[in-house]
């Protein structure tokens, strides 16, 4: 890097004073005009605010031919005259799937993809002192030239995340790379004694002659300076280059998971002498990992046990158009069951998403959503030139939006494709090589449901099973997962998925294996089923990861089972959130013990129709005691499983009070209900 002298042309336009230039953010979220592209009356459109999708009760009440069109949405921007000089752009977090950005009639650009964030330029399209007209056509209709072209999820149409008008000066941190920041902060090696990091910087110059400036990197413990460093760049007009400093710390807190997720603070600005340009901060959690294929995960040296959940991205009644608090809510519940590992599936999330699983500490699984067909028709790869462009595109613009949040720790490809057809392997090959490319420092996966070459591609490679569910027991899972070991020592093997179906309104007072296709998905099912899947996952140390499907309910308007249409009930949680399912507490007596934990299973079970029953109780206490209307039916131990049961337990006709207690004087627990034993 040279250090050298303003020119000047470009020290006049600045001033001479010392000034503190700051990009300004402005959310632009309420009060859009939204009509249907086919609504063209007068007076058609309607108030909304954003985050908006429109296909919020149509698809969320099981009507699979929900609305895939196109919508419009516009807005007046009031343009002061004093931003004539700045620059002016428009940063979407997230439309699906295809925005087309039209200023003042003009069309400005049209991106392609529902679930990264682009940004516009609108600096030349905006008339100054004057309102100017925004209008975004959005469409979620079926495109084969975009991913994912396939999914047993909804695809919300719509401006379902923030759009935010950003000012800037004409020469700073480029906010045109792919909608990231413009830095990336690449790890280039660390220990327990030393971190080295290489921050990779995008900038951007208007001014059509080149600058000199002073670049400088600033690492923060809270408000104490760790570390600092700067340099002198030339940046040129139409400059695509990323500029390079350096800097090593010795003896670094690491980010260590949920044990202690520490970040340090990075600030990266940019200088004309003594005049700031342009300040982007941004999360630096230092750590290292590996995954061996005997061994499993290791965090900064010590094995983790992966004990993961996948995520979707919607709500009843709005959709995937969240907010904050909705993000907030789902991390929490999260942290609650003790999940340490999440899988944020399929398809890149909510910015705010990444950030709430770098500050639990949970290791995350991003991925691109090359989705394919599952158990249904169509397929999620066509061998086209647009496709596969958008795949890179996509792709790119995963890595790149999140490259610096600690808590992704692997990139994933791809879900659920078949060997039907078009052949994916040579496509998932460059996929692979691009994604190695842009990020040298993590491992790439995919999670699969088929043999053959595309599970060879990946540096790990996962699948998605659902033994006791779509046939087979728990046990066949066991029985696979050491088969595939034994034919492959060499691969990186987890479990991607696995689930099965309840609803918290479905009871029955013996275990019986349900349908998955019925209308009948009793709650204890799912219970019994995630307690023998985990049986089989949690004695197999190879397994570097296991991701449950689902952490909660989800939107699949084609699905029609459970006790309604429109919905996957496979989560651990209704997809209201209020709702915790059994199965939810069986896996924090295992997952935590850090609080106490025991809880009564089959609670929701309140009328019973055999006079002799079984009990159980999850906890995390050695044993427990449960009591049936007063009388004590012993104290049991828990299992390996932290599983206590008490079998052949009489019944009274009428109300019947059950109780468990665990615990010592100090530390006393309980847990109870009341159900009846019907009279015949």
């Amino acid at each position: 890097m040279k250090s050298g002298i303003l020119t000047v042309a470009f020290m006049a336009m600045l001033g001479l004073q010392t000034l503190h230039a700051q990009r300004q953010d402005i959310l632009l979220n309420d009060g859009w005009q939204f009509r249907f592209s086919h609504q063209v009356e007068k007076n058609s459109p309607v108030r909304v605010d954003l985050p908006h999708t429109w296909n919020a009760l149509d698809a969320l009440s099981g009507k699979s031919d929900y609305k895939r069109g196109i919508g419009n949405y516009e807005k007046k921007l009031a343009v002061p005259g004093e931003w004539e000089g700045k620059r002016l752009f428009l940063r979407f977090e997230g439309a699906n799937n295809v925005a087309d950005l039209f200023v003042n009639g003009v069309h400005v650009g049209q991106h392609k993809g529902g679930y990264g964030a682009f940004v516009f330029e609108i600096t030349d399209k905006v008339v100054y002192g004057k309102p100017n007209t925004v209008l975004v056509r959005v469409s979620n209709a079926e495109n084969l030239e975009i991913m994912p072209l396939v999914g047993d999820f909804n695809f919300y149409g719509g401006i379902y995340r923030d759009v935010h008008l950003v000012i800037t000066e004409p020469v700073g941190i480029s906010l045109l790379d792919y909608g990231s920041s413009g830095v990336r902060l690449v790890q280039e090696k660390v220990t327990e004694d030393l971190a080295s990091v290489k921050v990779l910087v995008q900038l951007s110059n208007d001014t059509g002659t080149a600058l000199d400036a002073e670049l400088k990197v600033r690492v923060f413990d809270g408000d104490a300076l760790v570390t600092e460093t700067s340099g002198f760049v030339s940046v040129a007009p139409e400059d695509n280059d990323a500029h390079e400093l350096s800097f090593i710390m010795e003896k670094p807190r690491l980010w260590n998971g949920v044990s202690d997720p520490f970040m340090y603070r990075t600030e990266v600005s940019l200088w004309a002498g003594n005049r700031l340009l342009d300040k982007v901060e941004q999360p630096l959690g230092l750590r290292f990992f590996h995954i061996d294929p005997d061994r499993g995960f290791f965090l900064n040296g010590e094995h983790l046990q992966l004990r993961g959940v996948c995520r979707h991205q919607d709500r009843p009644e709005i959709g995937n158009a969240l907010r904050p608090w909705h993000h907030e809510e789902d991390a929490a519940i999260m942290a609650e069951m003790g999940v340490n590992a999440v899988r944020l599936a399929h398809y890149p999330q909510a910015e705010y998403m990444y950030d709430l699983m770098d500050r639990y500490g949970f290791v995350v699984w991003a991925e691109i959503p090359f989705v394919g067909p599952g158990g249904y028709a169509d397929e999620g790869f066509v061998n086209l030139g647009a496709f596969k462009e958008n795949g890179r595109q996509q792709l790119v613009e995963l890595i790149r939006q999140h490259y610096n949040h600690p808590s992704i720790c692997l990139w994933g490809i791809f879900n659920e494709l078949s060997m039907r057809g078009d052949s994916p392997v040579p496509y998932l090959e460059e996929l692979d090589s691009l994604a190695h490319s842009e990020d040298p420092t993590r491992p790439t996966t995919s999670a699969s449901n088929v043999d053959g070459e595309l599970n060879f591609v990946t540096d790990a490679i996962a699948w998605n099973r659902y033994d006791g569910w779509y046939g087979g027991t728990p046990a066949d899972l066991g029985r696979w997962l050491d088969r595939t070991h034994q034919a492959h020592p060499e691969l990186r093997i987890a479990i991607s998925e696995y689930g099965a179906g309840a609803s918290i309104y479905h009871q029955q007072d013996t275990v019986v294996k349900s349908d998955p296709a019925s209308w009948w998905h009793p709650e204890n099912w799912q219970t019994e089923y995630h307690i023998e899947n985990w049986k089989e996952l949690s004695s197999r140390p190879f397994v570097w990861g296991s991701f449950i499907w689902n952490m909660f309910d989800f939107g699949a308007a084609h699905r029609r089972e459970g006790d309604r249409p429109g919905i996957n009930d496979k989560g651990l949680v209704t997809f209201d959130r209020k709702i915790r399912k059994d199965a939810f507490y069986f896996y924090q007596a295992n997952w935590r013990d850090d609080i106490p934990v025991l809880y009564l299973a089959d609670r929701r079970c309140t009328e019973r129709i055999r006079d002799v029953q079984d009990f159980m109780a999850f906890t995390n206490f050695p044993e427990a005691e449960l009591f049936v209307n007063g009388e004590s039916c012993g104290k049991v131990q828990a299992d390996s499983l932290n599983t206590v049961r008490w079998n052949d337990v009489k019944l009274v006709p009428g109300r019947n009070e059950v109780k468990v207690v665990a615990g010592g004087r100090k530390d006393r627990h309980e847990d109870s209900y009341t159900c009846f034993l019907r009279e015949f």
